[in-house]
């Protein structure tokens, strides 16, 4: 007689609760994040100038940029968790520190600028091994919906952190909000304790070199890899065209249109709506069919929307656009980090996510003055058109490279 095994199916990542403490601990790491850069902001914005404020605030874009791929290369040396941990452990005690100066003493602009530089450099840490940790937490087949998750945690942090460090700081200044920042960056901590992490494929290369090596290793397997390196340069060109309107151009709309700071909160508002429900049906279904077309499409048409933008007269007409952008731009953007999630070598996704992460986070943002100035010179609807085509570049790269068109996630 033989004796058959059933297998019972793997949880859905969005009822399992391993990956709900990730989701948990990723949501209040995002909330702390959002409530320290409007106290920062605010702190400084007090303490200072203008000018004075946004080279405090830039201070953490220069290592966060720098370091970032060397980032990459810590997270798949020393474990993606291990690199989480720590980096909100620090973000906590240097947080919780400068709110207890506040307390007692008005530290200067010096001492703020320090925070920001520490914050950079703990970006460079925490983003990459953020992008390595899914594979171990969750099956092959469920990457793609804790992207969706991911994508839902950020959206939550986004929209709630602003409103709720603003009530702290009106409630008990900036120290109540370092504060409460602090804490959440605390309580990430034992939630990512708690993790269950499954063995790391046995697919990667062995980590005898150093940490240059792991690195130069890392973007040959990037470049040689079909798929990941079209990935790549879709997710810069897509930024390179979306950043610059949707930061400096709507600023510039809402005032044309005398919308008020009032408009560019509606028409944040409806982008995030729109880019949660892209995550959120990806969390729901967990598999989209074809996905690397379905990204390349929604790029495309996203693009027309963004260019759109510029045209619009009234605010809930540019708040109907922006959901569109939300939707069309937030379902591509998903779908691709969900084909690297599940594309790539879990050897090499911190290094993979550095990369990412640098050409969105580091290089994307450089088009700000560049916008800025067009805008100066052309005009809102010539630099939202050009910007439009850029975003339609990086569809139609999509649509037209053929591992990028036939990418499927897994069943």
């Amino acid at each position: 007689m033989t004796t058959t095994t059933v297998t019972a199916p793997a949880r859905a990542a969005h009822r399992d609760p391993n990956v709900l403490r990730w989701v948990g601990a990723y949501t209040a790491s995002t909330l702390g994040d959002s409530i320290y850069y409007l106290a920062l902001s605010w702190t400084v914005v007090s303490t200072g100038t203008p000018a004075q404020a946004g080279l405090v605030m830039a201070v953490s874009a220069v290592p966060r940029a720098l370091l970032m791929l060397g980032g990459g290369v810590v997270a798949d040396r020393l474990g993606p968790r291990r690199v989480v941990i720590g980096s909100d452990a620090v973000r906590s005690l240097v947080v919780l520190g400068l709110a207890a100066a506040l307390l007692l003493t008005s530290p200067g602009l010096w001492a703020l600028a320090a925070v920001a530089l520490v914050f950079g450099v703990v970006d460079a840490l925490f983003l990459p091994a953020v992008g390595a940790l899914p594979p171990r937490i969750a099956p092959h087949d469920q990457l793609a919906r804790i992207q969706g998750l991911r994508g839902l945690a950020y959206r939550c942090g986004a929209v709630l952190g602003a409103p709720l460090g603003g009530l702290m700081v009106a409630l008990g200044g900036p120290t109540a909000a370092f504060g409460a920042a602090g804490l959440l960056f605390a309580l990430s901590v034992p939630l990512l304790s708690a993790l269950r992490l499954g063995p790391l494929p046995a697919t990667g290369e062995a980590r005898d070199g150093t940490a240059l090596s792991d690195l130069v290793d890392g973007l040959r397997y990037l470049r040689g890899h079909r798929l990941l390196g079209p990935l790549m340069i879709i997710v810069l060109l897509s930024d390179l065209g979306f950043v610059g309107p949707l930061n400096v151009g709507l600023a510039v709309l809402a005032e044309q249109r005398d919308w008020g700071a009032s408009g560019i909160g509606w028409i944040l508002a409806g982008f995030g709506t729109g880019a949660g429900a892209a995550s959120l049906l990806l969390t729901v279904r967990g598999r989209v069919p074809r996905a690397g077309a379905v990204s390349g499409l929604t790029m495309t048409v996203g693009a027309l929307a963004i260019g759109a933008l510029a045209s619009t007269t009234l605010l809930p007409a540019a708040v109907a656009v922006a959901v569109a952008v939300g939707l069309l731009a937030g379902l591509s953007g998903a779908l691709c980090n969900a084909l690297v999630q599940t594309h790539c070598d879990p050897a090499y996704l911190g290094r993979v996510t550095a990369v990412s992460g640098l050409c969105s986070l580091g290089l994307a943002p450089l088009s700000f003055p560049v916008t800025g100035a067009a805008i100066g010179l052309w005009g809102l609807g010539p630099v939202y058109a050009v910007s439009a085509a850029v975003c339609a570049l990086s569809g139609i790269y999509g649509l037209v490279v053929p591992a990028v068109r036939r990418a499927e996630l897994p069943r």
